[in-house]
């Protein structure tokens, strides 16, 4: 990455994600504000806590009031908005530390809804008792009943989730981001995993700002 790159990135609240469009940077906060702060970048943010320190610290430019989506609601985060803009429509999973799922039509927001991640999933179950404690078994067969408990937490968190986004597929491509979006889009037929897209919706928006500017 370099000076001359336009940078796009997206503050989570555990790591800030870089994208110079071609790699993907996932960085520690502190790291990503030392390291980068002279460079010039636009970014949407979810956790606030840091705004000061962007502010006093760097060079970026916060972006999110650009993020606008026909249908969204009042608290829907801006990168499930820029999500959702990455397409027009179809399915659109962000399967990270909560999965959130959305659908668009036509390029208006329709609904969507929010799990618990694959991770917070298998604490929950650690917090019920110390003897279901495990790691997720990624292969799992979900035609057969589960004979030990590591394969019947895994097959409980697995099939629900596949289930209920199941229930809105229809025809709809899935569109799945974020940490566990590579193994969740292996579910399905007629989806895809794309850890830009999030930067793809970024971008659409942006232009759309500067052409409207341009025609004002």
């Amino acid at each position: 990455m370099n000076h001359a790159t336009s940078f796009l990135a997206d503050i989570g609240n555990t790591h800030i994600h870089l994208f110079d469009g071609k790699e993907i940077l996932h960085l520690p906060h502190k790291e990503a504000i030392e390291k980068y702060a002279q460079y010039s970048i636009d970014y949407i943010t979810v956790n606030q806590a840091l705004e000061e320190q962007i502010i006093q610290k760097t060079n970026w430019h916060n972006v999110s009031s650009s993020i606008m989506l026909k249908g969204a609601y009042d608290t829907m985060g801006v990168d499930r908005k820029a999500l959702c803009l990455s397409r027009d429509n179809g399915i659109f999973v962000d399967a990270g530390s909560a999965i959130t799922v959305d659908v668009m039509r036509d390029g208006v927001y329709i609904g969507g809804f929010i799990l618990p991640g694959i991770q917070a999933q298998l604490r929950s179950y650690a917090s019920i008792s110390p003897v279901l404690e495990t790691t997720l078994d990624e292969t799992i067969c979900l035609d057969a009943l589960p004979c030990t408990t590591k394969e019947g937490i895994s097959y409980g968190i697995i099939a629900s989730i596949k289930a209920v986004i199941a229930m809105h597929q229809e025809s709809k491509m899935i569109y799945f981001t974020g940490g566990d979006g590579a193994f969740l889009s292996s579910l399905f037929e007629g989806s895809v995993f794309d850890e830009t897209l999030v930067f793809q919706g970024m971008r659409k928006a942006l232009e759309k700002c500067g052409n409207n500017h341009k025609q004002g």
